[in-house]
């Protein structure tokens, strides 16, 4: 917005308190639109079929649809909608983008699952590719490990199928707002304006 309040430092060695109030008041509403801003990016996955059965869009959804239909909770459900998030920025490392959107508000577990689920999913496909599909168990004895290993076989690799009744992103949107609204870690979480 043209008029809002901004801070007057242009180095931030000489920031005032009031500078970081000017911006805290504006992070705010900033930071309460983020789920709507991770939903408008996951639409922009529609139409990005990459050779496969359906595009990324409906593959997300249907591993969310099947994720769900199983009975996870949601922050379980909003990482299966969000797993390939980063595949239009990042098509040779989508899991790290979509873990690090999503590390601040789910546990380190599902986080961890998000973050690996690429090398987990090349069970199922890496010899076709000249990789090893074993490339996971490098991993085994992580405590993580079998969760993301059933979340591949369970709800990822299996969602590809054009005729499943896969529901529509509406279904999703006020779990990803739930999930979303709070922040369990993170590097800001205690931040705070100092008292003058």
């Amino acid at each position: 917005m043209q008029n809002e309040p901004r801070a007057a430092f242009t180095a931030m060695e000489n920031a005032t308190l009031d500078d970081w109030r000017i911006i805290a008041a504006a992070h705010g509403p900033y930071q309460n639109n983020l789920a709507n801003r991770v939903l408008a990016h996951l639409r922009l996955l529609e139409g990005d079929h990459g050779g496969f059965p359906i595009d990324r869009f409906q593959h997300s959804l249907q591993t969310a649809t099947r994720a769900m239909r199983d009975g996870r909770d949601e922050d379980y459900v909003v990482c299966a909608l969000l797993h390939d998030i980063g595949d239009t920025l990042a098509s040779a490392n989508h899991p790290d983008i979509a873990a690090a959107i999503l590390k601040p508000y789910v546990s380190e577990d599902l986080h961890w699952m998000v973050e690996n689920h690429g090398i987990f999913q090349g069970y199922y496909f890496f010899e076709h590719l000249g990789l090893d599909k074993n490339m996971r168990e490098a991993f085994r004895g992580h405590p993580s490990f079998t969760m993301t290993a059933e979340f591949c076989e369970r709800y990822d690799q299996t969602a590809f199928a054009p005729a499943y009744d896969t529901l529509p992103l509406t279904a999703f949107e006020p779990l990803v707002q739930r999930v979303f609204s709070t922040i369990r870690r993170s590097i800001y979480m205690n931040a705070a304006p100092a008292k003058t």
